[in-house]
């Protein structure tokens, strides 16, 4: 073999392994995707039955949200048994033969680990609660009552009260960041980091093509068990929990995000380096340092391969301001490190509604995503631009919208079940009634209608992610020169080959873009984008992307 052949394999092989990087992911809520056996819920063989639909996207990879044995107080965010999966959504053959299907589409599977906490019905927690002597005694994280009764500090639960539920087994309180049904495991014990790899491992063995990380920056606690600091008011934010949620009232510096953590995180990348072509995708829940803790999570190349805050899932809209403050900040604190961008996922309002965006301003949208250095995820659906649904507070089955209605509805109107057939009972959805109510408006938008429209957002979708295939710049390039004058945000992207200039006008206002230099030739054109030479009039929801060869 020549130098010239084998150098070539070699660099196929590097960019095989490094699909992750640019690569586009589409996550799937499994309760919610296709029921393949008529009882009303989304399973694995729905999953499978749907693939070939979601290759044609043109997407890399697959996320699953969890589909592990659980006694569902969380929807399979309480874990019961890390190895198996919960026969609502079928077997560990179901799995195996997803995956397979997957793969043969040309597909990466990455599953939901849920490493933080587990449900109050492990075994790993009927033990640890059984005694102080027991074998599993500091699993979990267990603290005795201040000499009033009352808890040992003052932290708090996402789901509302206090993040501390007693126990008369131990008496002792057990802390829970969630619903009181997931106690938090003990990170500081060795053996707990030791559990939880070897069930990545079991995974990995199987084939899976690497882990969406949940709430990667609760894994540790504060040892000494301080208190939170009182957060002001003017540093209150939506990000993580809505504003009534007493949560918003804390600066959580001890009960997550600890220094501790990273040396598990590089524990586990190092277990995941050794399968080829494998990558983790974390989630950073903190409201006031998200960008910060991302670029520590991912900087260099022994921790996470890309990590996601929720910078860009917040209320907030996307403005061009806001837009350069994000990429400014995540630049200052670590500019080597690789984020992953999403609009809408299993846990926020859809963002076509949340931002309130026009057709328009959604196709615009999608688009920028796809230009914005780093990786991309698409939540099920958003390529058909769903907007949220509307589900009355008698068919809510969120604890977290339950306990905050109204003001806060919770998380069902962006769980609402896929809509495949516009005419389908259930919108071809299920047999049976479903989990959750199958939204009419969305029905519209259902895939058969929108797919024998070549207007349509899917077929727009399909066109925007091929783009950023075919200009390798926007997935791995470099990105420079992000600049924001009014409503109008630039930037280049390049890489060996090309540059790619763009523009987009995120405002409510006409604007004119000055080009930057010669010799540029417009693309993009059959995304929507503008037409022009020196200058370009960008409207309100318009962008223009232009591109230059380096010879």
């Amino acid at each position: 073999m020549n130098v010239q052949v084998n150098t070539e394999m070699k660099t196929a092989a590097k960019a095989n392994a490094d699909w992750w990087r640019g690569g586009v992911i589409y996550q799937i809520y499994p309760r919610s995707f296709q029921d393949s056996n008529g009882d009303g819920i989304g399973d694995l063989n729905g999953i499978t039955q749907r693939l070939p639909y979601i290759s044609s996207l043109g997407v890399d990879a697959i996320w699953i949200s969890p589909f592990f044995k659980s006694p569902m107080k969380d929807f399979g965010y309480d874990v019961s048994d890390y190895r198996d999966v919960d026969p609502m959504f079928g077997s560990m053959d179901d799995f195996k033969t997803m995956l397979d299907a997957a793969h043969a589409q040309g597909l990466k599977v990455m599953i939901d680990l849920v490493l933080s906490h587990t449900s109050d019905q492990h075994p790993w927690f009927a033990e640890s609660r059984a005694s102080r002597e027991s074998p599993k005694s500091d699993w979990y994280v267990w603290a005795d009552p201040k000499s009033d009764g009352t808890p040992p500090n003052n932290w708090l639960s996402i789901f509302g009260g206090s993040a501390w539920q007693w126990d008369s087994r131990r008496l002792q309180y057990y802390l829970h960041n969630f619903l009181t049904a997931q106690p938090d495991l003990n990170f500081h014990c060795v053996e707990v980091q030791d559990a939880l790899l070897d069930v990545a491992r079991f995974w990995l063995d199987l084939g899976v093509d690497g882990f969406r990380l949940d709430t990667i920056n609760f894994y540790f606690h504060d040892k000494e068990l301080r208190s939170n600091p009182a957060l002001p008011m003017d540093q209150r934010n939506a990000s993580i929990a809505p504003m009534v949620n007493p949560y918003n009232h804390q600066d959580h510096l001890f009960s997550k995000s600890q220094p501790e953590n990273i040396a598990f995180l590089e524990r586990l990348r190092a277990l995941t380096d050794e399968y080829e072509g494998r990558a983790c995708l974390g989630e950073v829940g903190d409201a006031q340092r998200g960008l910060e803790i991302m670029g520590e999570y991912t900087t260099g190349d022994k921790r996470m391969h890309m990590c996601y805050a929720f910078d860009f899932l917040e209320k907030r809209g996307l403005s061009a301001q806001y837009v350069k403050f994000v990429f400014d900040e995540l630049t200052s604190k670590a500019g080597d490190a690789w984020p992953c961008w999403a609009f809408s996922n299993h846990d926020v309002e859809r963002h076509a509604s949340r931002w309130g965006l026009s057709e328009e301003a959604t196709r615009q949208h999608a688009v920028l995503m796809m230009c914005l250095r780093g990786s991309a995820c698409l939540y099920q659906g958003e390529e058909l631009g769903l907007a949220e649904a509307d589900v009355p507070f008698e068919k809510l089955q969120d604890p977290y919208g339950i306990e905050f209605w109204p003001e806060f509805k919770g998380r069902d109107g962006c769980r609402t079940p896929m809509v495949w057939s516009a005419q389908s009972e259930h919108a071809g959805f299920s047999a049976g009634e479903p989990w959750l109510p199958v939204s009419p408006r969305q029905a519209e938008n259902a895939v058969d209608r929108m797919d024998a429209d070549p207007s349509s957002m899917l077929h727009h979708y399909h066109r925007v992610i091929a783009f950023r295939k075919t200009h390798t710049a926007l997935a791995t390039g470099t990105q420079t020169k992000m600049t924001q004058e009014g409503s109008i945000l630039t930037f280049l992207r390049e890489d060996e080959d090309e540059q790619v200039f763009c523009a987009f006008n995120l405002g409510e206002e006409t604007s004119q873009v000055t080009i930057p230099g010669e010799g540029w030739h417009m693309i993009g054109q059959e995304l929507g984008g503008c037409e022009g030479s020196d200058s370009v009039t960008l409207e309100p929801a318009q962008f223009c992307l232009m591109a230059k060869d380096k010879g």
